[in-house]
């Protein structure tokens, strides 16, 4: 019961988190996966009982096995959107480490603020990347471009 209620809470939640964030992204579909995971055990269970005492009556569950066909076609799908997400946050992190990279100055190891072309600290030219790619469609932009102009995601 308090599993319900915490993973109904954290539903609920989700619903108040920006939709393009990977994490959030990553935790609807892992809260769907074991959704459909503990439908799927349930209508194994309902099979198993109505089968056991009449298993010459094929007629008998036969709606639960299209039921289960479809939660396991389902559930095929929404793991291939979880492998989707993972594969989107793990680009985003290393575009964030690249940039953090080209923001770290080569010589002082100085953290610098967006947008300077050379270190705060000691004044060595930073090594800056030109471009920027597109976590959803890929397509590769110049530096400082806000939103991608062939999808129109956030950069």
């Amino acid at each position: 019961m308090t599993n319900d209620l915490f993973g109904g809470l954290m539903k609920g939640l989700g619903s108040f988190m920006p939709k393009d964030d990977p994490n959030v992204k990553l935790f609807q579909t892992q809260s769907e996966i074991s959704e459909l995971k503990n439908r799927e055990l349930q209508l194994y269970a309902e099979i198993g009982k109505k089968a056991y005492p009449e298993l010459k009556d094929q007629a008998v569950y036969a709606d639960l096995v299209t039921e289960l066909n479809f939660i396991q076609k389902k559930l095929s799908t929404v793991q291939e959107d979880l492998q989707a997400a993972r594969n989107i946050k793990s680009e985003q992190e290393q575009q964030e480490q690249e940039q953090l990279k080209a923001r770290t100055c080569p010589n002082c190891d100085t953290l610098n603020p967006e947008g300077v072309k050379f270190c705060q600290e000691c004044g060595a030219k930073l090594n800056l990347s030109t471009k920027v790619k597109c976590l959803e469609c890929g397509a590769v932009f110049p530096i400082g471009t806000r939103f991608c102009g062939e999808c129109g995601r956030q950069l």
